[in-house]
Order: structure tokens, then C-alpha cells, then sequence
């Protein structure tokens, strides 16, 4: 299967804008012969917390229909950070959307950041659970941005649900672009797992976000690497025997 990355900026509160920039980006995938494409944290609303508990719409309308339309038009998978808004609640979510256009999964993000200028407690509201989604002959493990400081999350998703793919949409920060990089292969590694990272590159109010998304195999190979500061389409293939090789050569959950 091939896989795609999206790092895109957004435009603070133009979900309208920022969709439509997401379609670009999906069409490019597809081109190039995705089948799954990852795009960053709050895709839709740009990441700022007073734009999101502005913005923020519940899924039966807004950015997650337009993505289902697309999904089903372009027959691709669509993997998206989205806000979502439940009656008086927010959350930091990713939605996992099937080439027919149907959701067939959605993550909302446990592991919240907390610290200025962007406190999510004052906008979001944590989930409870770990979502994994057996799709296309993998296992999909659903992850947003912060998620990534946590190695229980990935372990979780791993050894409890069998992820064998894990998905991260993110929108991480410039002074902590080593950190992005660290963590994300360490995590692939750790697994024996493949990671798809999309995150955000440009600026929203204030805080510059840091590119850098990545493809990354279960030996922590990076397949696929973007820039820190530009918008970019990475793309490359996953294969399940990839996954058994490096697990059958260095069985780690066997000896742990």
C-alpha cells in the first residue's frame, strides 16, 4: 500500500479554505497512487484555542462532510485531524475516513498539552480511549501530536490492539523540532511498527509549527522526509511482509 503525508499550513478559522486545500492535497495523493493520506492536527480550524472554541463544529457539519464527499470521489482514505464539537464539549480529534466515504473510526486525543501559549484544557476536553483500526490488511493506530511524548500510547495500541501503522496528525512547535524527529522514530522502533506523520508547517497566532513530517519503517527507517518550513506531499509504500521481516528477525514482544 502506499501511503501519503500532507504537510500543510492552515488559515486560522477558514475551514472553508483550509478544505479546500485539503482536497489539492488529497488529489495530489492520489495521483501519485495513495491510498491513505494523513493530514495534520486541527486541519480544519488551525490550531489556536480561541479560533477553535469559535470555529469548532460538530462532524454533521463543517470540514468532516466535505472529507467524506472528497473520501468517496477520489476513492481514498482520509485520515484527519478535526476539531469536534459534542453539544457543550470540544475535542482534539482524528477522524478516520474509508474510500466510500464513510467514518469508520474516530480518535480523541487523551494526552493534552497544556502549557502557554496554547493550554488545550482551556478549549478541548480529554478522551478516554485508544482507537485501532484493522483497515486494508493492517492495523491502524490513531494518535494526535502530544500522544507522541507518551510511549504507552504507541505500546498500548501496539500490544493491546495489534496496531501494526501508527497515524499521527500533529501541529509541534519549532523549538522542539529534535524532540518531533526523536521521538517519532523511537516510537516506530520500539513497536516494530510503521509511523506516518503529518504535521503542520507555517504560523498560527504566534506559534510557529515545524514541519519535518515523515514516513517511517518498523526498523526506524525514514522513508520519506519533509522540510521544516514548506508544504509538502510525502509519499511511500507500506507492506505487511516489511512488518513480520523486522519482527521475526528481533522478536522484542516474544522476549519482553
Amino acid at each position: 500500500m502506499k501511503v501519503a503525508a500532507a504537510q500543510i499550513a492552515c488559515a486560522l478559522g477558514d475551514i472553508d479554505g483550509n478544505v479546500a486545500k485539503m482536497r489539492d492535497f488529497s488529489a495530489r495523493a492520489k495521483a501519485e497512487g495513495a491510498e491513505l493520506i494523513v493530514f495534520p492536527e486541527a486541519s480544519d480550524t488551525g490550531y489556536s484555542m480561541p479560533v477553535i472554541r469559535d470555529h469548532a463544529k460538530a462532524w454533521s457539519e463543517g470540514a468532516v462532510p466535505a472529507l467524506q464527499k472528497m473520501a468517496k470521489e477520489l476513492s481514498l482514505t482520509i485520515v484527519a485531524g478535526v476539531s469536534e464539537r459534542a453539544e457543550a464539549l470540544i475535542y482534539n480529534s482524528q477522524v478516520f475516513i474509508d474510500p466510500t466515504g464513510k467514518i469508520v473510526a474516530s480518535y480523541r486525543k487523551t494526552h493534552l498539552f497544556v502549557l502557554p501559549p496554547n493550554d488545550e484544557s482551556s478549549c478541548y476536553t480529554p478522551g478516554g480511549k485508544f482507537v485501532n483500526v484493522p483497515f486494508a490488511g493492517f492495523n491502524f493506530g490513531l494518535t494526535i501530536c502530544y500522544d507522541l511524548r507518551f510511549p504507552e500510547v504507541a505500546r498500548a495500541l501496539t500490544l493491546e490492539h495489534n496496531a501494526d501503522v501508527l497515524l499521527v496528525s500533529s501541529a509541534w512547535p519549532l523549538p522542539r523540532v529534535a524532540h518531533l524527529r526523536a521521538l517519532a522514530i523511537a516510537r516506530a522502533i520500539e513497536n516494530q511498527t510503521y509511523l506516518v506523520l503529518g504535521n503542520r508547517a507555517g504560523v498560527d497566532a504566534g506559534v510557529t509549527c515545524c514541519g519535518t513530517s515523515a514516513i517511517i519503517d518498523p526498523s526506524g527507517v525514514v522513508l520519506a522526509s519533509a522540510s521544516g518550513d514548506r508544504e509538502e506531499l510525502l509519499t511511500a509504500d507500506i507492506s505487511a511482509e516489511t512488518i513480520a521481516e523486522v519482527r521475526n528477525k528481533i522478536p522484542v514482544f516474544a522476549h519482553r
